[in-house]
């Protein structure tokens, strides 16, 4: 399928998404007046839950800046802020989320980090972020076993389903680096195939271009899986997102001045929706994510205000990301009519330089 079409879908998949949601929170028969609702949000709960979203996206942030800089590249705060909202918004945008890594090694490149180390970047943080997904749910799971029996009831498979998903991610990660034959193996036969069909054209450039990179990135991950330190700081940062991301729910809750649901229930069905809906092909998850709310939360949120929380909700967990991942390209596309001859790899040098 053309990549115009592509986006073209996409974007009005979004749009639809969007367009339920809000039909969904303003239709609902239970509330007799949505907009008194809205007017009665305490103001300060929605600014916590842009400080939510502010920590989501800095823990992402804040692990690519410490995995580069272990490898010997100290970028610029702005860079790493496009890196970070780049990689957001093109996982928002793309089925199953399979645009956002690629964009981040891309833009990682244009700052001078090789391939092969860019990739390691994204890969480490992927395989802590799936990893603290999966500890982390667990643990509220196992804390909270009854009362999320209770709200789920037969839709507790979900959760399993989207559990094993998650943490399949890591294994699966690592063996690009404990098993390096392997992967080359099934490297050369996916290029084998693709030439056979006519869709590689260069099938030998492109395998040295892949086996260098995954020399690269194996090295480099190797190297830094012998840095328990630098283990830690990552799992540190991914807790601190995934935290920031599952905890908004509870802040959604309070805006409505809504009580008798603990911080910690909240947050276990909120990890629950998480695990039992990321998996799904779709741009941000969408459809899995606004049925599993409404499903999820139908006995939290009452007098109707579910799908006004939905909406909340899926603003600062979806959508903001959207609007300031749009924003963040095109100040980006300004910055380069304005300095056409100010490359971005020349603000990036070894840590041991600085």
């Amino acid at each position: 399928m053309d990549q115009k079409v592509k986006k073209a879908l996409s974007v009005l998949f979004i749009v639809l998404s969007i367009t339920a949601v809000v039909c969904i929170a303003f239709g609902n028969q239970e509330l007799t007046d949505a907009w008194d609702a809205v007017r009665r949000l305490d103001f300060w709960y929605i600014l916590c839950l842009l400080g939510c979203w502010a920590v989501y996206a800095g823990g992402d942030g804040l692990g690519i800046w410490f995995c580069l800089r272990h490898q010997g590249f100290t970028l610029t705060a702005g860079q790493i802020v496009r890196i970070t909202l780049g990689g957001f918004f093109y996982s928002n945008i793309t089925p199953g989320a399979s645009g956002g890594q690629p964009m981040q090694v891309y833009t990682m490149n244009k700052a001078g980090v090789p391939v092969g180390s860019g990739t390691t970047a994204v890969a480490v943080r992927l395989i802590c972020n799936q990893f603290m997904v999966s500890l982390l749910s667990l643990v509220f799971l196992i804390a909270n076993c009854s009362f999320i029996y209770q709200q789920l009831e037969g839709a507790i498979w979900f959760v399993r389903v989207g559990w094993v998903i998650n943490f399949a991610v890591v294994p699966l990660v690592l063996l690009a680096a404990f098993r390096r034959d392997w992967i080359l193996k099934l490297l050369n036969a996916l290029i084998f195939l693709l030439t056979k069909i006519h869709i590689l054209k260069k099938p030998d450039a492109i395998r040295k271009s892949a086996e260098e990179a995954l020399d690269t990135y194996h090295t480099a991950l190797i190297a830094l899986l012998r840095a328990p330190g630098q283990i830690v700081l990552q799992c540190l940062c991914s807790t601190a997102s995934l935290l920031a991301l599952t905890g908004t729910i509870i802040f959604v809750y309070h805006a409505f001045g809504m009580s008798g649901t603990p911080w910690y229930q909240l947050m276990a069905l909120s990890f629950m929706l998480f695990i039992s809906a990321s998996y799904t092909p779709l741009p941000g998850a969408s459809g899995a994510q606004e049925g599993g709310f409404l499903y999820y939360f139908r006995n939290i949120f009452t007098g109707g205000t579910v799908g006004l929380a939905l909406l909340i909700w899926r603003f600062f967990t979806y959508y903001l990301f959207i609007f300031v991942g749009v924003f963040n390209l095109l100040l980006e596309k300004i910055t380069r009519k304005r300095k056409p001859d100010n490359p971005e790899g020349d603000s990036s040098v070894p840590a041991g330089e600085t």
